[in-house]
């Protein structure tokens, strides 16, 4: 039986740094108010012109996964990519990757599980090098929020939260038993998929159809999110998926080295922080800066505590996200 490990990190993103006082100058808003409700400070959006897409920052965290790995795109079996902004509706952005990198004719899955997509695509990575059929496959998650939000007051509660960037691992094949990815845990509960959502355009409502039907004081094709509730679920969701991998590895709180959660809001991971009693040297936390990055958000952490020094050999490293759908899981790493 085959194990799986991270062989390489990489992360990307805009130079074009939109503080929250840039905010206040387009909304409603200001500092004090942004970094009570979220813990954000700034955030990176693409800048026309900049050269950056959806795809294009993938394959640049892609390439530095790459070059860490001792990898080049030849050794690359099987591409996943996870993200709910492709740069077009079809084809999805594994495809573009796989292009854009000059690849020969591997396989490209697309994920579409928006907060947890990274959590969702490590676990794809992990079953197919563990049954043996990929040795090497190449992880990204990719978002470019900035062009699809509401930058006005009435968007502000959505809008001040999310960033641009990218984030990128090579889950590569191992034969040592008790390292690597030890395992990953996957939930969903659809009954509150439209309590975080973006309903159209889409088949059920196409662009004619919301100009004509709705008012311009009620957008949907603008993201939708109820706040309270979301962060009611996360807290319990997010703690129930951490003990969940715990357990199913015999292991206990006391022995995480590094929790990276899903950088959805400081104050939901201060709070499982709180309940798993971590110390601030256990936990990685980057939503200051890079605002939700969604599906890019975890690869960017990993790779920024890998980075820092944060996480060495032997560690246990716990990766927990949740978001719309609802969809949340976990994945326990021993580095």
């Amino acid at each position: 039986m085959y194990t799986s490990k991270i062989s390489g990190l990489g992360y990307y993103v805009p130079e074009n740094v939109v503080t929250n006082d840039d905010l206040s100058k387009i909304m409603d808003t200001n500092d004090a108010w942004i970094q009570e409700r979220t813990g954000i400070k700034e955030r990176r959006h693409i800048k026309k012109g900049d050269g950056n897409s959806t795809s294009i920052m993938g394959v640049k965290a892609a390439k530095v996964a790459l070059e860490r790995a001792n990898l080049t795109t030849d050794d690359i079996d099987f591409i996943i990519f996870a993200t709910l902004s492709p740069d077009m509706y079809f084809p999805g952005g594994g495809v573009r990757v796989q292009e854009m990198m000059n690849m020969s004719t591997v396989p490209a899955l697309d994920v579409r599980n928006q907060c947890s997509g990274f959590v969702y695509a490590i676990s794809v990575a992990d079953q197919f090098i563990k049954t043996g059929m990929y040795k090497n496959v190449l992880v990204i998650g990719s978002e470019n929020h900035s062009g699809g939000l509401d930058m006005t007051t009435r968007g502000r509660g959505v809008s001040v939260i999310f960033g641009d960037g990218a984030g990128a691992a090579v889950v590569t094949r191992s034969e040592e038993e008790g390292r690597g990815i030890l395992s990953t845990h996957l939930h969903s509960e659809g009954a509150h998929a439209k309590e975080l959502s973006l309903e159209g355009p889409s088949t059920e409502h196409w662009v004619p159809e919301i100009i004509a039907e709705n008012p311009q004081d009620d957008i949907p094709y603008y993201p939708y999110m109820n706040g309270q509730f979301v962060f009611k679920n996360a807290v319990v969701r997010f703690s129930e998926v951490i003990n969940e991998g715990l357990q199913a590895n015999n292991l206990t709180a006391s022995d995480i080295n590094m929790l990276i959660p899903h950088q959805a809001n400081l104050r939901i991971s201060q709070f499982v922080q709180k309940q798993f009693r971590l110390s601030d040297d256990q936990v990685y936390n980057n939503i200051q800066k890079y605002g939700n990055t969604t599906a890019a958000s975890i690869p960017i952490a990993l790779t920024e505590a890998w980075e820092s020094g944060k996480i060495n050999e032997g560690d246990v490293v716990v990766l927990a996200a949740f978001g719309s759908g609802f969809t949340w899981g976990s994945v326990i790493i021993k580095w």
